[in-house]
Formats: structure tokens, C-alpha cells, sequence
């Protein structure tokens, strides 16, 4: 399968290295020493200065470009993209410096596409402009949250008001005191088609009723922003808040996980690329029984092993992406599915070998790869785990060959 890069796109990619060069790599350090003197989910003032820099050059919301200021008439396909957010994903932060980052990403596509004009105005713009972060409330402690009509929290109307009650958790971001809206996926009619029962709604942070009762670690490291354990109760949203019609929220949650999904894939091809350059300068800087590490044919042959698979997977990604472009992100689910599954558990073994690598310093804060382990490990359930999209996988090739296939017996 074939796919091109356009003019625009190449231009964009050659500019995002420059820019991750000239300013993200050299100020790196300084953001970390910055985040620790401010402690858990404070936001570095460097920050400011790396986002003017940012959209002082145009490099600014290029995961929805046609939304962009002063620009509204370029697009960014899926293929063009995928270098970009790889690039980005070797810096934990630089995602943010040009606004490109999760949840904001998918929040601003969903505001976008279902959100009316006032909460465009209010929210959208805001968040557009990089002055607000938000966040997005799906996942339940109760219930297995794979399965997304398990969703338990009520939305209810009353009058021109919805009423929510329930838990969510893992409501990435919420932490952050520049987090100032969440969307809310909830149940409005338990009595619906099962995939009609769900809608999702915007809901403000200080909205009384509205408790974020902890943060939750990752592997034991409290990330920017948090994962954030939320309560809802009586809060009381006006009923122009929901987004699309009422029983709309499976429909529109499917929606906006396809391209998060391939946005965090992306990302973690440049992750992998990280790990696979941090791997190499320390073999080819470290001496073991006489000789070089990096001459030592078991890391020669992770070396090689890494280059293949991380190869293999861009090239999966691409296509996929390519897909998403071509035929659209239905047509490309099982793509999206397969890449979920494959990308994440081949960064986690390079990951793993520059670990090795690295001996005991590779566990500690002195080198990205450990916070990379733990960050990646979670995509491994994030936005669906493995054996759901490894389960649709299934269905759908086996439907190739019996149509009537069901997943359950009659």
C-alpha cells in the first residue's frame, strides 16, 4: 500500500524536528528541575516561553489544523501527522508545547464536531488558545470500563438541567489546577439499546456537587496532572451542556478513541526511537570483561532486534493511518485495533532492553526509561486493553468466513 507525504506535511515535520533541536532537547533538564522545586502537577514556567516560541512559528494545534488561527484552510492527513506526533513523543512535554496533547486533543475534536456554539466559545476556544487544560471522564472504579455500556454514573434531566451521580476515576489531568472543564460520559436511559443508553456532557470543574477526592499513581509515580478518582453528586449541569443527542455517547467515546489511538501510537514510536538512541550511546560508552559493551553480540543483536521492530511498527502505523485517510476510521477499526495492540508491547521491549542496558541507572530518575516503562505499560489498557481489541480483531476476520458469526452462544 502506498501513501505520500504532501508538501505542507514534509515542511511541517521538518520544522517540529527543528523546533524539538533548537528548543525541547536543550530544555529538557530545566523543565524536570522546574516540575520537582513545584511539586506534584505544578506546571512549569518554562512551559509559557516553549509554547510562545511554538506558535510563534505556526507549530500550534497541528493534530486539528484546519482549526488553526489565521490558517483555516490547510489540513494535515493522518499520514502527515504521524512523523510529527512521533517526534513528540520522544519528550514527554512536548506535546503540550504545541498543544497537541492528550486528553486535550480528543476533548477539542469532540467539542468541536458535537458541541454547540456557546460551549465552543467557552471551552473549545480556550482550549484551542492553550489557555486551559480539561479532562475526560469515562472510566469507572465499579465496573470493567472495557466494556464501555457498563457505564453506571447517572446523567439525568430535570427541567432544562442535567443531574450526575456517580464515581469516575483515571480522569487523566483533573489534577492540575489549569484543568477547568471534564467531559463526562454517563447513563441518561438504562432502559435504551444497550449502545443507546449512554451520553456525554459537559461538565465544569467547580460545578458544586463536583469532588476530586485523589490521584491515583502509575507503577508508583504521581504523573503531571494526575489520574484523578471523581465524585459527582446532585451536580447540576444546564441541559445545553450535553454533547449531541441524548443516547449518543457509545457512538461519539468510539468516535473519539480511533484517532486517540492512533495518536498515542504514534507517539510511542517515538518513544521506542528514544529508548533505541539512549540503548546505543550507552553500549558504545561503557566497557564490560574487555571490550565495549555495544561489542557484545547479545546487545548487537537487541540492537538489531529493536531497529526491526521499531520499523515494522511505523510501517503499520502509517498504513493504518493511511487508511484512516483514505477509507475512513470505520473502515480502518481493525488497523486502529491491531496497531493499539502491537505498538505498545514492541516500545515496552525496546524499552526494556535499554533498561538492561543501562544496569541499575536505568531504573533511576537520571534517565527517562523508567517513567517511558511506566507511561507505556499503561497503553496497554488505556483506551481498551489488549484482549478487547485483540477480541475484535477476531470477530472480524472470523465474520469473513461466517458472517453470522456471534460472539456469545444462541
Amino acid at each position: 500500500m502506498t501513501y505520500e507525504f504532501t508538501p505542507e506535511g514534509l515542511a511541517r515535520q521538518a520544522e517540529v524536528k527543528e523546533f524539538m533541536d533548537k528548543y525541547i532537547y536543550p530544555n529538557e533538564e530545566e523543565y524536570y528541575r522546574q516540575y520537582h522545586e513545584g511539586g506534584d502537577h505544578s506546571y512549569p514556567p518554562i512551559l509559557d516561553d516553549l509554547k510562545a516560541e511554538a506558535r510563534k512559528r505556526g507549530l500550534w494545534n497541528l493534530f486539528l489544523p484546519h482549526l488553526r488561527e489565521g490558517d483555516p484552510g490547510t489540513k494535515l492527513s493522518n499520514v502527515d501527522y504521524a512523523p510529527i506526533s512521533e517526534e513528540l513523543g520522544k519528550v514527554g512535554f512536548a506535546s503540550e508545547v504545541l498543544n497537541c496533547n492528550a486528553p486535550d486533543t480528543g476533548n477539542m475534536e469532540v467539542l468541536n464536531l458535537y458541541g454547540n456554539e456557546q460551549i465552543r466559545n467557552e471551552w473549545l476556544k480556550p482550549l484551542l488558545n492553550g489557555e486551559i487544560r480539561s479532562a475526560f471522564a469515562m472510566t469507572e472504579p465499579a465496573v470493567a470500563s472495557s466494556d464501555a455500556t457498563n457505564i453506571s454514573l447517572q446523567i439525568t434531566r430535570d427541567g432544562d438541567e442535567y443531574v450526575l451521580n456517580g464515581r469516575k476515576w483515571f480522569t487523566s489531568g483533573i489534577m492540575a489546577d489549569r484543568c477547568k472543564v471534564m467531559i463526562v460520559m454517563g447513563k441518561t436511559d438504562p432502559t435504551a439499546l444497550r449502545h443507546k443508553q449512554q451520553s456525554m456532557i459537559v461538565v465544569p470543574k467547580d460545578t458544586p456537587g463536583v469532588t476530586v477526592e485523589r490521584s491515583l499513581t502509575v507503577f508508583g509515580n504521581e504523573e503531571r496532572g494526575g489520574h484523578g478518582q471523581v465524585l459527582f453528586e446532585n451536580v447540576r449541569v444546564p441541559a445545553d451542556h450535553l454533547l449531541g443527542e441524548e443516547g449518543s455517547g457509545f457512538a461519539i467515546s468510539q468516535a473519539r478513541l480511533g484517532p486517540g489511538r492512533i495518536h498515542h501510537c504514534m507517539r510511542t514510536i517515538g518513544v521506542a526511537e528514544r529508548a533505541l538512541e539512549l540503548m546505543c550511546q550507552r553500549a558504545l560508552n561503557r566497557s564490560a570483561f574487555g571490550s565495549l559493551v555495544a561489542q557484545k553480540g547479545l546487545i548487537q543483536d537487541w540492537i538489531a532486534e529493536s531497529r526491526v521492530e521499531i520499523d515494522m511498527a511505523r510501517e503499520y502505523v502509517l498504513r493504518t493511518a493511511h487508511l484512516m485517510d483514505t477509507v475512513g476510521n470505520r473502515a480502518a477499526a481493525t488497523e486502529i485495533s491491531g496497531i493499539k495492540v502491537a505498538v505498545p508491547r514492541m516500545a515496552l521491549k525496546v524499552i526494556d532492553r535499554a533498561i538492561q542496558v543501562h544496569g541499575a541507572m536505568g531504573v533511576t530518575q537520571d534517565t527517562p526509561l523508567a517513567l517511558m516503562w511506566a507511561h507505556i505499560r499503561t497503553l496497554r489498557i488505556a483506551d481498551g486493553p489488549d484482549e478487547v481489541h485483540k477480541m475484535t480483531i477476531a470477530r472480524r476476520e472470523l465474520k469473513k468466513y461466517d458472517p453470522n458469526f456471534k460472539m456469545t452462544p444462541a
